[in-house]
């Protein structure tokens, strides 16, 4: 018998031993249970407890669906999440990166499952986080139909976690968002973002180290909110203003702007053979990319190939119709203006990015496109 059996004659080990809590999780399930049921909707009832989830497509009123599915992450947004402490808004970043996905296809999101992954689970702190999936299921109109935490002590270091999300939405099938029929003279409307939403943030965490400021410190790009604090300004849920114009036949094309910026995201709905002009001097850059722009002196291109830059949604719709879109937008009390128009150009499908001097802070005006082999 080795010693280290001998010293453990007589033990009777447990799963809670090997870090792994079962009540934790009972307990976390019954705190999101009435989370869940506050995104029910038709279609499904949003009870939690089985090995499945249930969604009927029928009761939503669809005819001749065809189902999409969008998974994606926070990234390393969840750092800073970790270091401050405020859980409560990255759950709907999660929400927010998978059903954006859907919309830009015509795809209204109808359900949603978290995967949350821990090292050791708490459960008030994991309630928050799920808090904040639930909240951004509300304002996507979709259901939180089922996920699943997990408790693995020995894949993450104390206090830290992962988010992973996935979505299932559904189009009519003659009303699916291809970009086929955009063409030139088509313009393009900008939806504004609330901030850095999901995307850069290896870039944003590289710059405040090395300028050495903290996430505690206070912001001097808005008053009264620590750096933190702005750079947790949840993403944009963009479904309920987008929903009603996709139905409507007015949307030719969709992009969310996410990794690649505002320059490298256009180019993945247009076809062949034409381009997105977009006029900088029309986007309003928010201010933490231009504080960002200065602590890292980041050229024009390399700001908007990474951030998107104050647009969180660009949509392409007929010239004609692109004051009827606005209109439509206003709505929501959401402020929308054309930034763009679609051009023709010879071979792949790019983004061009003019500004004048003084736009976004730069002294010169710029000018740069999509490189070639993105």
């Amino acid at each position: 018998m080795t010693q280290d059996n001998k010293n453990n004659q007589g033990k009777s080990f447990t799963y809670k031993d090997a870090g792994v809590d079962i009540d934790a999780g009972e307990r976390l399930v019954d705190k999101i249970k009435p989370m869940a049921r506050s995104t029910k909707r038709a279609g499904a009832d949003a009870d939690l407890g089985g090995f499945g989830g249930l969604f009927d497509l029928k009761a939503a009123g669809y005819n001749d669906p065809i189902i999409v599915a969008a998974t994606d992450g926070v990234g390393t947004k969840l750092k800073i999440a970790i270091e401050t402490g405020n859980l409560s808004t990255v759950g709907i970043d999660l929400v927010a990166m998978c059903v954006n996905d859907l919309i830009v296809q015509g795809a209204e999101p109808l359900l949603f499952l978290d995967y949350f992954a821990t090292g050791e689970l708490k459960v008030d702190e994991a309630a928050n986080i799920i808090s904040g999936i639930a909240e951004g299921c509300r304002q996507a109109g979709c259901v939180l139909i089922g996920g699943e935490t997990a408790e693995m002590p020995d894949m993450y270091k104390a206090g830290d976690f992962d988010l992973a999300g996935f979505s299932v939405g559904a189009a009519e099938r003659d009303s699916l968002i291809d970009g086929k029929s955009i063409s030139a003279g088509d313009a393009i409307i900008g939806l504004p973002s609330s901030g850095v939403h999901s995307n850069g943030f290896s870039l944003v965490r590289k710059l405040l180290e090395v300028n050495g400021i903290s996430f505690s410190d206070n912001s001097t790009i808005y008053d009264n909110k620590t750096v933190g604090e702005v750079f947790l300004t949840p993403t944009n849920i963009y479904v309920k203003e987008l929903l009603p114009l996709i139905k409507s036949g007015l949307v030719k094309g969709l992009a969310h702007i996410t990794g690649g910026g505002l320059l490298d995201n256009i180019p993945r709905v247009l076809p062949d053979n034409t381009s997105a002009t977009l006029d900088a001097d029309k986007i309003k850059l928010l201010p933490e990319f231009g504080w960002l722009a200065k602590l890292g002196n980041l050229s024009p291109f390399e700001l908007a190939r990474t951030f998107n830059c104050g647009i969180g949604m660009a949509i392409i719709v007929d010239k004609n119709k692109s004051d009827l879109v606005i209109k439509e937008l206003e709505k929501f009390d959401t402020y929308a203006q054309q930034i763009g128009v679609v051009n023709e150009c010879t071979g792949k499908a790019k983004t061009q990015i003019n500004g004048s001097a003084g736009t976004w802070g730069f002294d010169e005006p710029f000018s740069f496109e999509t490189l070639s082999d993105a």
